[in-house]
């Protein structure tokens, strides 16, 4: 109880003074317990008890009692330096498990320092010495981690020590080995700032799961991809497709797909030219000749062709002929290479895709045609941007049904104009790359034979073959090649430079590098500028020394064009180099001409694209409040968007106050930067912060704040958040609107394009599920930023398209039809409802009036009402089909009927809480936490996932598949090009777009 009521230490100070050492040793005892306490009192005796510390002749125990004494006081007077100091000194006196403040805040301490020493020693490859008390206390730490079962800190701690022996140790001792690896993977893309470092870590897991008993071969493949490393994901690939195991081959169909989301064509086909042939042997018989005419993989159709006469009279053969049939082992794996192939090349997935779109489309022709109605035809801005909002609303669903019904409309697009209307079939038709260029061919140059063409729809036609076949050019490369030579017409070079830029995307082609540059030398302002992005498209992420030579090119140029152009296309080729592109970034951000600054920030941008590092923010918002240039400081805001998409709830509050900036070009970025970053998220902060911005006082404000908001807001429905139909009407409003200036105007166009781009079928998505960016996407919207000096680039923003689909794949990658379900309220994801035909008329937009009419009218309306009500009920039980139901309610809401009957029926009826969907289906973001698969269901995926291309192992294979989609819808949509098929009044594309005639039935009806 004495020690209880200890009420000064000076007692035990006192001993401290004694010659005896047991005394001395009971006091540091006793004041260790005390301290937290008296450490004010004890503070004046440091010095003693420093010197009892210092003394070597007294006992280690005692010595190490006293530094860890000091330590504490220290501890309590603020001084962390000092104090962990003499924990060091400490030893083993200083026990790191015990769960106290002071231990606590010393830990910290004491990893920072190690941490930070680590970091040195390995940046500067040099030998910075490090305490080796400091080292051990750090090891102590983790070695309780790890026995107390605290992986997942003792991981955090290894990595940020640099400690890689240790991370493994985490990794392998953890009880979910496969759990704890898929952690370390997100840890490492999300805290590890440098690239280098993150390579060793990345490095080390690859080695970690090649050494599990089942590894998990996607996850390898993805850290693969990241390191950059070809040959191991082809051999991952060639074993899976070797094996006996179906299952196997699924699996790496699976990976394969999951690798092109992520749109590095230049790894992809490095990978696909990496899997080694089936092997053949060589058969003496002529009756080879037609084994090898039955499989259809065999590569050399031709030899076939060649053979395939005499076949069928074998007699006259005296001799035999030597024919190379692929080996019966390896027949399996010659039928799955071709797969994978067509997978890697990107061409299955944009078949799929393109099918899906076409199939899915539910555009809203009527929001078109308002458009086009409340258009001046003397305002070529807003001309151009409905043919824009067109494009962009119909991206990748090959319907072009409201150019072919407006052709005189569109006839009067002149110059610029022309190209840019031309180059809008491209994003309409966006991967149809085998009809490609027979769907531009009408526009396209002649080959020298003087057709006549104008230069301005035949570089649009370039531009458009190059959106067709963006990230997969190998088939329509060379014929722009051809083009690009063969003019000196700028505007062709300009569409042909894009459109080479486009479909060569990263593929760092030394050839056509030299083509570019030739007319990049001609020194023209126009076809220079596409020259000089087109370099940029080429070399993505390359980090080439290219780059100086583009740089010392656009110092020499007058050409205000040709510089923008070389300062946005140098900033492409340092894409995701992080600290390797800081030297370039420096020398960019201290340059004179604005212009090359503006494309510093724009390197800063990609450079640390999605890593949300704080130096490259620090940087950033540097330049945003302090450049004297208004481009450069609208540009550094913008460029944050692209820095943080990965961390998208961050945006809204960085840039906060510079949205309410007396600058007008930093309220402008900081919407860009908002809209690019929480793009189809629909986050509540990115709308409430663009809201304001949307009626701002200068014109182009306005326009910025639209576009972003209808990026923020695409696929998110009006059920979920009331503000997308309040904004829905605002965009109608500023269109109808005949005194709003231009640039809103504009702004109100392309916002209505983007919220229903690619047939309310797609979303705007900068990285994959695998949370890797979406080298693409990216791009495109850096790109697509840049419209604000030539409209042409709008188009770029087809890139960032990424279809919200669910779309299951049997083995042979067909889509068989089969359920699941959505469990959630349909309404919180359906598509927005067809707009009705008086939109132009505000008048007809009234059903408030009801209400205010006189009683008879409403008991008049109620007994027509409850008529048709009966009529539907009616035609509901003689459908059957909960399909019909919805279609009839529909229309129910279009006629707007306000009365009790049809309260009642929706009251007897609540709405279901779940949807049944069918294989390929239409799942937006937010709705992909509800996906779930029926427990009977015929089909088991490879990889639970709830969108995108998913394999799925078939458990019934004996019983006859139903196959949910065919190849009919590309074939009948082929003959969908614009003016050229004109006089094909009603193909299958305009009639899936034309479904909507279905109100005028209703109105008939009731009548």
């Amino acid at each position: 109880m004495a020690a209880v009521m200890v009420s000064s230490a000076g007692g035990l100070l006192a001993m401290l003074n004694e010659p005896q050492p047991s005394l001395k040793h009971h006091a540091l005892t006793h004041l260790n317990n005390l301290v937290d306490r008296f450490w004010p009192e004890i503070s004046t005796s440091v010095p003693i008890i420093e010197s009892l510390y210092e003394d070597e002749e007294f006992d280690l125990h005692q010595r190490q009692l006293a530094a860890l004494l000091v330590s504490k006081v220290f501890y309590y007077l603020g001084e962390l330096n000092d104090s962990l100091s003499y924990a060091l000194g400490a030893g083993p006196q200083f026990d790191v498990s015990e769960d106290t403040d002071y231990v606590h805040t010393l830990l910290a301490k004491a990893i920072d320092e190690y941490a930070s020493l680590r970091s040195k020693a390995v940046e500067s490859n040099d030998m910075v010495d490090i305490d080796p008390r400091l080292e051990a206390i750090v090891e102590r730490m983790l070695e309780k981690c790890i026995t107390d079962g605290k992986y997942q800190q003792a991981m955090g701690i290894a990595i940020e020590c640099r400690r890689l022996d240790k991370l493994e140790e985490a990794i392998t001792k953890s009880d979910n080995v496969q759990g704890t690896l898929s952690y370390c993977i997100n840890v490492s893309h999300s805290f590890v700032n440098r690239r280098e470092y993150r390579h060793e870590v990345l490095t080390l897991l690859v080695k970690v799961y090649q050494q599990l008993p089942s590894p998990d071969y996607l996850s390898i493949c993805q850290c693969l991809m990241f390191l950059d490393e070809p040959q191991g994901v082809a051999s991952i690939l060639e074993k899976l497709l070797r094996s006996e195991s179906k299952d196997d081959a699924l699996l790496a169909l699976q990976i394969a797909f999951d690798l092109v989301e992520n749109e590095h064509q230049a790894f992809l086909l490095s990978v696909r030219d990496r899997l080694p042939a089936p092997k053949t042997r060589p058969v003496e018989t002529v009756q080879a000749i037609e084994i090898t005419d039955a499989p259809n993989e065999n590569p050399s159709g031709d030899v076939q062709m060649a053979d395939g006469a005499p076949a069928p009279a074998p007699a006259p053969a005296p001799t035999p002929t030597i024919v190379h049939e692929t080996d019966p082992v390896d027949a399996t794996y010659a039928e799955r290479l071709t797969k994978i192939k067509g997978i890697l090349s990107g061409e299955t997935s944009i078949q799929l895709t393109l099918q899906f779109l076409y199939s899915h489309n539910k555009s809203d022709l009527l929001i078109l045609k308002t458009i086009k109605q409340s258009v001046e035809m003397r305002n070529s801005v807003c001309h151009s941007a409905t043919i824009y909002a067109n494009a962009i609303m119909h991206a990748g669903t090959t319907v072009d049904t409201f150019l072919r019904e407006n052709l005189d409309w569109l006839s009067r697009a002149t110059n610029w104009a022309k190209f840019s209307a031309t180059a809008g079939l491209g994003v309409i038709h966006r991967g149809h790359l085998q009809q490609g260029r027979s769907l531009m061919a009408p526009y396209l140059p002649q080959g020298g034979a003087g057709g006549g063409g104008s230069p301005y729809s035949e570089g649009g036609a370039l531009y458009a073959l190059g959106l067709i076949h963006a990230n997969h050019g190998e088939g329509i490369k060379q014929f722009l090649r051809d083009s690009l030579r063969s003019t000196n017409v700028e505007v062709i070079q300009h569409g042909a430079c894009l459109g080479l830029g486009l479909s060569a995307l990263g593929t760092a082609d030394e050839e056509i590098y030299d083509d570019v540059k030739s007319v990049l030398y001609t020194d023209s302002a126009v076809a220079g500028e596409a020259a000089g992005i087109s370099m940029g498209l080429l070399l993505v992420g390359t980090a080439t020394e290219k780059a100086s030579e583009m740089l010392a090119y656009a110092h020499e140029t007058q050409h205000e064009k040709i510089i923008r152009g070389l300062a946005l296309g140098i900033a492409l080729t340092v894409y995701g180099r992080e600290e390797g592109a800081d030297t370039l970034i420096e020398q960019m951000t201290r340059d004179q001409d604005p212009i090359i600054r503006y494309g510093g920030m724009y390197a800063l941008a990609l450079a640390y694209s999605g890593t949300a590092n704080n130096k490259a923010i620090r940087q950033l918002l540097h330049f945003a409040v302090s450049d004297v240039s208004d481009d450069v400081r609208r540009t550094a805001v913008l460029a944050l968007g692209f820095v943080l998409y990965s961390d998208p709830e961050q945006t809204p509050r960085i840039v906060s106050l510079l949205s309410e900036s007396y600058n007008p070009h930093v309220r402008y970025g900081a919407a860009l930067a908002v809209g690019i970053s929480c793009a189809g998220t629909g986050l509540s902060e990115a709308i409430s912060l663009l809201e304001p911005l949307t009626s701002d006082v200068v014109d182009f404000v306005r326009q910025g704040a639209l576009i972003a908001m209808a990026m923020v807001m695409v696929q998110i429905s009006e059920a979920s958040d009331s503000r997308v139909g309040t904004f829905r009407r605002q965009l109608e409003k500023i269109i109808l609107d005949k005194h709003e200036d231009t640039m809103s105007k504009m702004g109100a166009i392309l916002a209505s394009g983007i919220l229903d781009a690619g047939g309310r079928n797609v979303t705007i998505r900068l990285l994959s599920k695998t949370k890797h960016d979406k080298v693409t996407a990216v791009i495109g919207l850096a790109v697509f930023s840049q419209f604000w000096y030539w409209y042409p680039l709008i188009y770029f923003i087809s890139l960032a398209f990424s279809p919200t689909a669910f779309i299951g794949l049997n083995y042979d990658l067909k889509v068989p039809k089969f359920e699941f379900m959505s469990h959630a309220k349909p309404s919180l994801f359906e598509y927005p409802k067809p707009t009705t035909v008086p939109t132009a008329n505000t008048a007809a937009k009234l059903p408030t009036a009801v209400l205010s009419t006189s009683v008879k009218a409403k008991a008049r309306a109620k007994k027509d009402a409850e008529q048709k009500a009966n009529a539907e009920k009616a035609s509901v039980s003689e459908s059957g089909s909960g399909k019909g139901k919805e279609a009839t309610e529909k229309e129910g809401d279009s006629m707007q009927v306000d009365s009790t009957a049809t309260v009642e029926k929706k009251a007897a009826e609540p709405e279901a809480a779940f949807e049944i969907l069918v294989n390929p289906a239409r799942v937006v973001p937010a709705q992909e936490k509800y996906i779930k698969l029926l427990e009977d269901s015929r089909y088991v995926p490879v990889k639970l996932a709830p969108s995108g291309f998913v394999l799925l192992k078939d458990l019934r294979e004996h019983e006859p598949e139903v196959l949910s989609l065919t190849d009919a819808p590309t074939s009948t949509a082929s003959p969908a090009t614009g003016a050229a098929a004109a006089t094909q009044g009603t193909t299958a594309s305009a009639m899936a777009v034309d479904d909507e005639p279905q109100p005028p039935q209703a109105f008939e009806y009731a009548t």
